[in-house]
């Protein structure tokens, strides 16, 4: 009617199938939705039809529009308690047609700079910053050197979180909002084995904090329904769990409807990897109402539920069963290929991980004394990283193979990274069994495992190696068929998303977090600067990284040598800068900062 098009509409609420599934419609059933386009013409003349609106003869034309859908939430059932779709459209589609293109380009600048100018990183010329990207990328995978397009790619990722992070309670997925299909790979959901936790590496250290609030929002309804799965499933009164799988209505059960493989559908540990991302955004911030309010309740749940579901292993040691390496399948010395097991290394990590977080945010909000003690009891009966025959870290309790020695998923290098049990320094021999793990993995997968071997090799302290694996990302794939590169999996397609292929999103995540590893790492109590600096960023400038312990890092390096680095503390505190073998502790109050050049101070 007159210059305005309305599509309204629901959703399929169900499939049957796998890859061409056949889409389940009732009309009583399903999210709602609204879309409004309205024309603004100067001139021309406008031509419409029951269900199209066009324009003829026209030099300019502007095309507002809005849309809306009825969830309201992952416990409501968007058909009976779903939001009014079309009065939110129409209520956005009112307020935006009274502004021009120029105002709302402004306003969208404006909004998504605030985050995005935080951090800027400079690594050499941009003399080719006025070719498309697309042609850049070509040159670069023919061997050319591009440093401004490896900026660009680590800046496109944090415009990637500040623009697909921003719903409460909704994360990015699995494409983000870029999904163009009806039915998605995959479905556009969370794959909660990795997939999910990588898209948010970058949030913390690259200062998108604020991003962190939809996941936050998530785990906790994740928690309401992982109570009763718990329950349900694993016999478990205290605490929460969650599977391989889940989407908006928070899913925490095995996937599948039973008809999953054991390979991935029956993993629990995700709820347990996911609260590791709550103590990160206390470790970061060092914000203890929300360590009281938010996180503590969340991560207890889940080291309950962990202390429940542990159980004692052959040689006294506490250990899961039965559990899998998510994806991944073992090879015993009879031939026999097998997921299911007990004592997977990967589970032990993230329970670990939980355990002494935990333990950690009930020392500092001194609570839960008696808890607190059952946790150090278990935690010291976990069962020990393993090195096997080969030099390798084991993935599982037996010094087993691997039936598919070039998989991706790196579980069991949790302990490195993202994770802190594993460090060069303080545990040098499991390192050394990292890094023969990656050696007898190869270089060759997926673009999301791309990216997160350089997290990996940045904690090895091999800036080389994580460069050529930052590289890999970086290789043009125009699609439509399989990757014209020497790589069999990955790349990037002409935009810079990635091409795994199908298009998976968390690779973008994953390759900017992984540069940020390269330039600086942190604990509560240091922070180490240029910790895996590749030769061939030899010289380079990034501001407005941050470090665990509230502290934002600026800096500045010429031939591989430090210039300067500036240290901002967010809320005071103290900390230790290391770089290049000399170490200066520092203590600062809230809003300070100290300029550190030669590891002298100059305040």
């Amino acid at each position: 009617s007159n210059h305005m098009l309305q599509a309204r509409g629901y959703a399929p609420y169900d499939f049957k199938g796998g890859r061409l599934p056949k889409l389940l419609f009732d009309e009583h059933k399903g999210i709602r939705f609204t879309s409004l386009f309205k024309i603004k013409n100067s001139d021309g003349s406008l031509l419409k039809s029951d269900s199209t609106l066009g324009i003829r003869n026209a030099t300019e034309a502007e095309i507002y529009i809005s849309t809306a859908t009825s969830f309201n939430g992952f416990d409501k059932n968007p058909a009976t308690e779903g939001k009014n779709d079309e009065a939110i459209a129409a209520g956005i589609q009112k307020k935006i047609s009274q502004k021009t293109f120029q105002e709302i380009k402004v306003a969208h600048i404006k909004d998504y700079q605030k985050y995005f100018n935080r951090v800027s990183l400079n690594l050499g010329d941009n003399k080719l910053e006025a070719l498309p990207t697309d042609q850049r990328l070509k040159r670069y995978s023919e061997g050319n050197e591009d440093r401004a397009l490896e900026a660009l790619y680590f800046q496109f990722g944090r415009y990637l979180l500040i623009s697909s992070s921003r719903t409460p309670n909704v994360p990015a997925n699995l494409q983000g909002i870029w999904n163009p299909y009806l039915y998605p790979p995959w479905q556009s959901n969370y794959t909660v084995n990795i997939n999910l936790e990588e898209n948010y590496w970058p949030a913390e250290p690259t200062n998108l904090a604020e991003m962190t609030q939809p996941l936050v929002g998530f785990i906790s309804n994740l928690s309401k329904t992982g109570k009763a799965t718990a329950h349900s499933y694993y016999g478990i009164k205290q605490g929460w769990a969650s599977c391989h799988t889940s989407d908006i209505w928070a899913m925490s059960n095995p996937d599948g409807e039973g008809k999953g493989s054991p390979q991935w559908a029956n993993w629990n540990m995700s709820g347990t990897w996911l609260c590791t991302h709550l103590w990160e955004h206390y470790a970061f911030s060092l914000d203890t109402a929300f360590l009281k309010n938010t996180a503590y309740p969340l991560m207890k749940g889940a080291a309950q539920f962990c202390l429940a579901w542990l159980v004692e292993g052959p040689n006294g040691y506490m250990l899961v069963s039965p559990s899998v390496s998510p994806e991944d399948r073992y090879l015993t010395p009879d031939g026999y290929k097998g997921f299911t097991l007990y004592g997977p290394t990967g589970d032990i990590e993230l329970i670990r991980a939980c355990f002494e977080e935990t333990i950690s945010a009930s020392q500092i909000l001194k609570v839960d004394e008696a808890f607190r003690a059952s946790l150090i009891k278990a935690l010291a009966r976990l069962y020990p990283f393993k090195v096997g025959k080969m030099g390798n870290l084991q993935e599982w309790y037996h010094d087993w193979g691997n039936a598919n020695p070039h998989d991706q998923n790196e579980l069991q290098l949790f302990g490195l990274y993202p994770g802190h049990q594993i460090t060069p320094e303080k545990t040098p021999e499991l390192a050394a069994a990292c890094r023969k793990t990656l050696e007898i993995k190869g270089d060759q997968t997926k673009g999301w495992g791309t990216a997160w071997r350089i997290g990996i090799w940045a904690r090895l302290y091999d800036g080389n190696y994580a460069y050529k694996m930052y590289k890999m990302l970086l290789q043009y794939y125009a699609g439509g068929g399989p990757p014209k590169t020497t790589r069999t999996k990955g790349g990037a397609y002409p935009n810079l998303l990635n091409a795994m292929p199908p298009f998976q999103i968390e690779a973008n995540f994953g390759g900017t977090a992984g540069v940020a590893e390269m330039l600086i790492q942190s604990s509560e109590n240091e922070i180490k600067l240029l910790p895996a600096l590749p030769d061939a960023w030899s010289s380079g400038e990034v501001k407005g990284l941050c470090a665990r312990g509230g502290f934002v890092v600026s800096m500045k390096w010429q031939n591989k040598v430090l210039e300067y680095a500036n240290v901002f503390s967010k809320r005071g505190g103290n900390t230790t800068v290391t770089w290049g073998g000399k170490s200066k502790k520092i203590t600062l109050g809230k809003g300070q900062q100290v300029v550190i050049k030669n590891m002298v101070d100059s305040r």
